[in-house]
C-alpha cells in the first residue's frame, strides 16, 4: 500500500502526538448510534448482504478522514493512500468464526459479492499473508444491541490499526438503529476526526436512498 513520510515539523498535530506517544495505552473507545434504516432497505431490495455492505461504507468513510490513514512505522508518521477492511465472519452452522481480508473497491455491490465469494472460499482461520497495517479490523455482534466494546491487542502503542464492530438494529421511533463502536490510536486520531467519519458514514449511507 502507498504511503508517504509525514515532516513531524509541519504536522499541525505534532504537540498532541507527543504528549499521547508518552502512555503506554494510548488507545480510546467510543460508541455512537447509527441511523441504518435506509441501509437496510437498500440491502433487502437489492439482495445484498447488510453487514458487507457496512464494512464496505465503513472503509470508505475512514478513507475520506485523513487520520484514519495515517500509521506508524519505526517511529514515524505515514499518510496512506487508503486502509481495506479485514473482517470476522461465520460460515453457515458454524460457531468458529474466520478473518476475511480483501480490497475494498469503488463499488459496494461488487465489494458484498466479493466478500461474500472470497469467504465462502476461504477454509483458513485468517490468511497471514494479507495482514499489514493499512487495514482496518470489523466485527460484528448481531445476537445483541451493542452500547460498548473493547477489543484484544498487542501491548503495542504503535498499533494503529482502526478497530468498527455494530451489534444488532433496532427500532425506535420508526427508524432502525445500530450501535457503532470504534477503538482508535489517540497518537493519530482526536474525537473532531471521529465525529468527521461518523458524518461521511451518515452522509454515505442517507445517499443510498436516491439511488
Amino acid at each position: 500500500m502507498a504511503a508517504q513520510r509525514l515532516d513531524p515539523e509541519q504536522w499541525p498535530r505534532r504537540e498532541v502526538y507527543r504528549f499521547f506517544s508518552g502512555m503506554q495505552n494510548p488507545f480510546y473507545m467510543v460508541t455512537f448510534q447509527l441511523d441504518v434504516t435506509e441501509l437496510r432497505a437498500y440491502t433487502k431490495q437489492n439482495g445484498l448482504s447488510f453487514y458487507y455492505a457496512l464494512v464496505w461504507l465503513c472503509t470508505e468513510a475512514c478513507n475520506e478522514v485523513e487520520a484514519f490513514r495515517l500509521t506508524l512505522r519505526g517511529g514515524e508518521v505515514w499518510r496512506l493512500d487508503r486502509r481495506d477492511p479485514s473482517f470476522t465472519d461465520l460460515a453457515p452452522g458454524s460457531e468458529v468464526f474466520h478473518i476475511v481480508t480483501l480490497p475494498a473497491g469503488k463499488d459496494l455491490t461488487a465489494f458484498c459479492r466479493d466478500a461474500a465469494r472470497k469467504s465462502r472460499a476461504q477454509t483458513a482461520f485468517i490468511d497471514h499473508g494479507a495482514e499489514n497495517d493499512a487495514l482496518i479490523y470489523f466485527s460484528c455482534l448481531p445476537w445483541v444491541e451493542l452500547t460498548a466494546l473493547t477489543n484484544e491487542r498487542d501491548a503495542d502503542p504503535d498499533d494503529a490499526v482502526p478497530r468498527i464492530a455494530w451489534g444488532r438494529y433496532v427500532e425506535r421511533e420508526g427508524r432502525l438503529m445500530l450501535g457503532l463502536s470504534l477503538e482508535v490510536n489517540h497518537r493519530l486520531i482526536d474525537g473532531v476526526h471521529i465525529g468527521r467519519f461518523a458524518q461521511a458514514l451518515e452522509r454515505r449511507i442517507a445517499a443510498l436512498a436516491a439511488r
